[in-house]
């Protein structure tokens, strides 16, 4: 594996450039009693530079996702009684995809039975960028075959939890200890982008990976995963290739999480702030 250490930075914006040249981005998110998720993963995404954020979400709670960010534009889906996206919102989205760059799928989304099926026939989908996270990566380790039907380009962001259920989907021997093998091994096999997301995250695609060294502990708090789907779903949208937009992703959302410990402490740090401070992370880099 070579081992990558230089962080990729975003080509500096013409002066004639409009918001289709930034990416358009769809983000499918959120659920009955999940709204924040929807929320702060579009919320993130639009201060990662994307032109145009559509977050897609279940028609019942769209109003509430919609109210906390009058930036992104929404999506409503079909539901089921359970308050998750139903099978029956496959035509929308399918339709959405067409219009976007890239897609992310999972956070906040429950694992009922029409997020499944609606998640194996996006990963089938030849030309399609998306990131999977969360609920999708809980979903995607219930089949035994996601890596034989997957024709998607895929970047995969599990914490370890996720990461033991996803191993498990795809091999019959025990997992590795050593993180980099873990991350290195899952990414050859899956031929996806991995984001192992932990103390220290690995980055992995092909014969590529990289260790991240910013971030601190108090970035241990709920949505925090949820930026971090945002920023590298942007930074895919505005050209980037997969491990790319996975290496910067995670330097500016731990920079971002350090910038705001300092702010308010690593005790106090919410997802929020990760998104608040953004804006100074990538700042640093033109410095």
């Amino acid at each position: 594996m070579e081992k990558i250490t230089d962080i990729p930075r975003l080509p500096v914006r013409a002066r004639d450039a409009h918001k289709g040249t930034f990416g358009k981005v769809l983000i499918i998110a959120g659920s009955r009693g999940m709204t924040g998720a929807a929320a702060i993963a579009g919320r993130a995404a639009l201060r990662s530079g994307a032109g145009l954020v559509r977050v897609a979400t279940p028609a019942s709670v769209l109003p509430i996702v919609a109210s906390i960010e009058p930036c992104y534009t929404m999506v409503p889906l079909p539901e089921g009684r359970n308050g998750q996206v139903s099978v029956k919102a496959i035509d929308m989205i399918l339709a959405a995809i067409d219009d976007n760059d890239v897609i992310a799928f999972g956070p906040g989304m429950g694992q009922g039975g029409g997020v499944k099926d609606i998640l194996n026939i996006l990963i089938g989908c030849k030309d399609l960028r998306m990131i999977i996270d969360a609920d999708g990566l809980n979903c995607l380790a219930k089949s035994v075959s996601w890596v034989r039907h997957r024709k998607a380009s895929i970047i995969l962001t599990p914490h370890p939890g996720e990461m033991k259920r996803l191993w498990s989907s795809v091999f019959r021997v025990a997992i590795p200890g050593d993180r980099f093998r873990l991350a290195a091994d899952f990414a050859r096999e899956t031929d996806c982008a991995i984001v192992l997301k932990g103390a220290g995250t690995v980055v992995a695609e092909g014969e590529k990976i990289y260790l991240n060294e910013t971030g601190n502990p108090g970035m241990a708090t709920a949505g925090a995963g949820d930026v971090l789907t945002g920023i590298i779903t942007a930074l895919v949208g505005q050209g980037l290739s997969n491990f790319e937009a996975a290496v910067l992703g995670v330097y500016i959302h731990g920079r971002a999480g350090d910038l705001a410990a300092v702010e308010k402490g690593q005790i106090s740090l919410i997802a929020s702030d990760i998104i608040n401070h953004l804006g100074r992370a990538f700042q640093e880099q033109d410095e």
